[in-house]
């Protein structure tokens, strides 16, 4: 019985036709660790929505807010959906986001069991602990596109590990829900060429305006301090180009203080188009590597910050070029 379940699990996470992803909660196998019980998207809670009345929609999917945590003698490494203490980090990134990118448009964004951090300081972690996070994701696309889209544009967004997981979805995207994407937004993930191989639907974008495109960058001061691997899809979030050719960015360093607070930093930004690397020069802000997996000079932590009036306003651009060719 233990087997059967195993193929029917692995079977719905590979086999594109399959319509719903039944996750497990904390009392079934076969996962080799205890898992919170799993989220029902049917339920508001488990739900950030600004309904704004828009044309267009960002789905968005957080990156990762968790970090490992015991409850009695069990050690969890993914979020509970329905505690507080792991819902709140991620609803301060939903409402950060929001503010930073939707404009006009609406946002909506679903709790998941996301991996911890820890997680990701090994293969195998990510490899066994992944599956839960992404069979949720697809559980909450598969909710909103029935019941909260209703045929409305959109743009697919996520960030870090929501960005794997995004990946995933665009994987599964049948024909009429890939006609309505107006982009899809991998941030902070490299994006392999054996991807691209295996996913019609992952076009690197040229430019500013094009439209069903994947957009792609990774932030760091050299090479050396990359965290990924070489990206096959990279564009410079600054001008919007796919060459080398420089970009002046202006903006304050970090969100951990009021912008009114900090000197702007003037930043140069180009694109290393052998590794798919965003060179970023002139950064002055000491406070943004990540615990665990960061390193000085990789500046993953701030992928959505620095670029966030850049992206509001492609976002916009992207929809409205989306909504003059309907």
């Amino acid at each position: 019985m233990k087997a059967k379940l195993i193929f029917f699990v692995l079977f719905c996470l590979a086999f594109a036709g399959c319509r719903s992803f039944e996750c497990l909660n904390a009392t079934d196998g076969p996962w080799p660790f205890p898992v919170p019980e799993a989220p029902f998207y049917g339920d508001s809670t488990q739900w950030y929505r600004h309904d704004r009345a828009g044309q267009v929609d960002i789905f968005y999917i957080v990156s990762t807010e968790t970090g490992d945590y015991k409850r009695g003698r069990h050690k969890y490494h993914h979020a509970d959906t329905y505690a507080d203490s792991t819902r709140l980090p991620i609803l301060g990134e939903m409402q950060g986001v929001d503010g930073l990118l939707s404009g006009n448009m609406n946002f909506y964004s679903p709790y998941y069991r996301q991996c911890s951090l820890e997680t990701f300081t090994k293969d195998k972690y990510v490899d066994g602990r992944l599956p839960v996070a992404i069979c949720d994701v697809k559980n909450a696309f598969l909710f909103y596109l029935q019941k909260i889209n209703r045929d409305r544009p959109f743009i697919l967004a996520g960030f870090s590990q929501g960005a794997m997981i995004m990946l995933e979805l665009m994987k599964e995207m049948n024909d009429a829900t890939y006609r309505r994407m107006v982009a899809a937004y991998a941030i902070g993930v490299s994006i392999p060429e054996e991807t691209l191989a295996r996913c019609p639907r992952i076009v690197a974008a040229q430019g500013a305006a094009d439209q069903g495109v994947t957009v792609c960058y990774n932030s760091v001061r050299d090479a050396g301090c990359a965290l990924w691997d070489k990206s096959a899809i990279a564009i410079n979030p600054v001008n919007w180009r796919t060459d080398t050719t420089s970009a002046l960015l202006v903006t304050e360093p970090t969100p951990k203080l009021p912008v009114m607070e900090q000197q702007k930093d003037t930043m140069v930004v180009h694109l290393d188009v052998e590794s798919g690397l965003l060179f970023v020069e002139g950064y002055s802000a000491t406070d943004y590597v990540l615990p665990l997996i960061g390193r000085e000079g990789n500046y993953h932590s701030r992928e959505i910050w620095l670029y966030r009036e850049a992206l509001r306003d492609n976002m916009a651009l992207r929809a409205a070029e989306f909504l003059k060719g309907r």
